[in-house]
């Protein structure tokens, strides 16, 4: 474990990188500002590391321009429409920051935040618990806010994130991780030839604001079923009204679980390096994006510029808008409850 420093925001607040590495010579590196992972290193099958997520060499680019990248989302992880829903009676109003909707917490979510951070290590295992406190009435939300985010490092090449919460109100909580990846590397390109297995037979359609109709739609027969391995690209720009309306896979996918504990659902695939990387997690659901909004204009780590869709984001996650879809799984943290959701991604080689 090292920890160095990485720049300091305007106010002067500073920034610390952490750097943890496994026996097998996998590395992670997360920051404090937005617990963003700027750096994931890990072997392809003939043991070359690369580092495999989007993101900048400096605290500046994640300042200046970053669509997310890496970063802890909170309070609200994805859109809650038009920035309003009404908890116990009362209506709370949110900042429209997406459209005429609310995303990931607002403009000054947790991605905004510079997080407090204690490193650790164990045997097997080495990481940082990262935690920080949302005052009432924080971007809207009702009640204080105390959040944990650790990430664990192990030897069997798996980082695992566990999320815990508390609060003294009601108040809605959807925490989730926004790392951009490309298991060639990043900046080798775009992920289309990624092959991408996923154990969900239904996802959530959206309407032209990307907030879910409520409808819970089987993935038979459409561009959404990945029950078997294939390719990102093979599907992602058919002619289908709701992949028109994401430009490509932007999309709450529902997990066709065997229970509520860690459970391995995704599988992923990258056939020139043979990485591979598996998803577990408590979740019910996943934001399935394929990097559609990337343009060409933001230029990351070591001067590669990143194209449309050259990353995918697999965010782990209570579904969009449910606070105002009482028919979805609840996202509301009562007092004397402790969220609690873990997600842990596993890579390997074929």
């Amino acid at each position: 474990m090292t920890r160095t420093p990485f720049g300091q925001l305007p106010d002067g607040q500073a920034v610390e990188a952490f750097t943890f590495t496994n026996a097998k010579g996998m590395s992670v590196t997360a920051i404090t500002y937005g617990g963003i992972i700027t750096s994931l290193k890990v072997p392809d099958k003939a043991g070359q590391l690369a580092d495999v997520v989007l993101g900048y060499d400096s605290l500046q680019g994640y300042l200046d321009k970053s669509p997310f990248f890496g970063t802890i989302v909170g309070r609200y992880g994805n859109r809650i429409a038009k920035g309003k829903f009404t908890l116990d009676g009362k209506t709370y109003s949110l900042p429209i920051n997406n459209g005429e909707n609310h995303l990931h917490g607002g403009p000054q979510g947790f991605d905004k935040k510079v997080w407090k951070a204690e490193p650790f290590e164990h045997p097997g295992a080495v990481g940082v618990v990262f935690t920080h406190t949302s005052p009432d009435g924080d971007m809207g939300y009702p009640g204080t806010l105390a959040v944990k985010v650790t990430y664990t490092l192990t030897d069997d090449n798996t980082l695992r994130f566990d999320y815990e919460a508390t609060t003294d109100k009601a108040t809605p909580v959807n925490l989730t991780q926004h790392t951009y990846f490309n298991l060639a590397g990043a900046g080798s390109g775009d992920i289309l030839g990624h092959e991408i297995e996923m154990k969900a037979d239904r996802y959530t359609p959206v309407d032209k604001g990307l907030i879910p109709t409520g409808q819970l739609a089987p993935v038979e027969g459409t561009p959404f079923d990945f029950r078997k391995a294939t390719p990102i690209g093979a599907r992602i720009d058919a002619d289908h009204p709701q992949i028109k309306a994401g430009g490509g896979y932007d999309h709450n996918m529902v997990f066709t679980r065997t229970g509520t504990d860690l459970e391995p659902l995704i599988t992923v695939y990258e056939p020139t390096t043979g990485r591979t990387m598996t998803v577990a997690t408590t979740q019910p659901g996943v934001q399935f994006y394929t990097g559609n909004f990337l343009d060409g204009t933001i230029t990351g780590k070591g001067g590669k510029v990143y194209p449309k869709r050259a990353g995918f984001c697999l965010e782990t996650q209570h579904f969009p808008d449910s606070p105002n879809k009482p028919e979805f799984p609840t996202t509301i943290l009562k007092p004397g409850e402790t969220y609690r959701q873990s997600t842990a991604y596993t890579f390997g080689v074929r």
